[in-house]
């Protein structure tokens, strides 16, 4: 027999492992329902009732099954937050559970239910990891323990009730169909039926006259709305510089965008010599230089240029 300690360290692993497993089997059955419970009020519409109530019954095992599911997760879940129980007890209390004559160690009374409860149960299940518990916890034990056990002894009773074998009451399924037909908007026969009044609403509200004549004279009122609408400054094309603007700061909460302009011009050493020089007259020298400051002389007014017509005609 394997040391206490090292026991119980692989019961505490195949319990996560149970634990996650049986999570996964109710969500995949749970979906399964799901796609049955439709089929079912498809039959039901069809009319074909009886292959329904045969059918239902499926569904309704599966719920038991995934119930009990649910019970052995939450013994699971018992069983490894109080695993440190599982160590023999320090005062020496034996149980003289296996038929060689060997000591198995007592179960502690908080536990005792959960460990019958996967002892009895686990082989009625498809889930591995919880054969692998069970098989852990008779190791534990011990087989007159065990034994006992298979025959119902402390043993929850909600899970022997789970495992019985039995067919459904007629009430039971017809309660099941009820449900589903109420679920999916299905009339299940022999109940009564809706209105009269209700129907002839409904008439009235399946008349299509109304929502089209709504949608053709909206379609010409929004037609005229776009042709008198101004458009949008961003229409058209578009600059092919942009220049984003600058965001936000707490110092300049809003900047603006500053375009460079033409260079500013500024006359030169030379151009302010030549300024100086118009207003002063003379100083120059050479052929060109009298009564004037540049090289091109001064420009004669209309007297001069009379004079100078008449020696021309002369």
């Amino acid at each position: 027999m394997a040391p206490p300690s090292s026991l119980v360290s692989k019961i505490k692993v195949q319990l996560k492992l149970s634990i996650a497993r049986l999570r996964m089997v109710q969500q995949k059955d749970t979906a399964i329902a799901k796609q049955q419970r439709r089929a079912m009020a498809q039959l039901i519409e069809q009319g074909k009732t009886e292959s329904a109530r045969i059918r239902v019954e499926n569904i309704i095992r599966s719920d038991i099954t995934t119930e009990l599911h649910e019970i052995l997760e939450l013994y699971c879940e018992l069983l490894l937050a109080r695993s440190q129980l599982l160590d023999p007890p320090s005062n020496g209390g034996l149980h003289l559970g296996s038929s060689s004559g060997a000591p198995s160690p007592a179960v502690n009374p908080d536990l005792e239910e959960a460990v019958r409860s996967i002892i009895h149960a686990a082989p009625r299940t498809e889930v591995k990891e919880l054969h692998n518990v069970r098989g852990l916890l008779i190791e534990k034990f011990g087989k007159d323990f065990a034994l006992s056990t298979m025959e119902g002894a402390g043993v929850a009773d909600r899970v022997l009730s789970k495992l019985r074998t039995e067919t459904p009451r007629p009430e039971l399924v017809d309660a099941y169909l009820r449900e589903i037909c109420r679920t999916y908007g299905v009339h299940f026969p022999g109940d009564p039926g809706p209105d009269e009044g209700d129907g002839d609403n409904d008439d009235d509200d399946d008349e299509p006259s109304g929502g089209e004549k709504v949608q053709n004279l909206e379609a010409p009122l929004a037609a005229e709305e776009l042709t008198q609408a101004t458009p949008p400054k961003s229409f058209g094309p578009k600059s092919p510089v942009q220049i984003a603007p600058p965001s936000p700061s707490s110092d300049n909460v809003a900047p603006k965008v500053k375009l460079p302009g033409p260079p500013e011009l500024k006359p030169g050493a030379k151009m302010k010599k030549a300024a100086e020089r118009k207003p002063g007259g003379g100083g120059g020298n050479g052929p060109g230089a009298n009564n004037n400051g540049g090289p091109g002389g001064s420009i004669p007014d209309v007297d001069e240029l009379a004079a100078r017509f008449a020696q021309l005609k002369r």
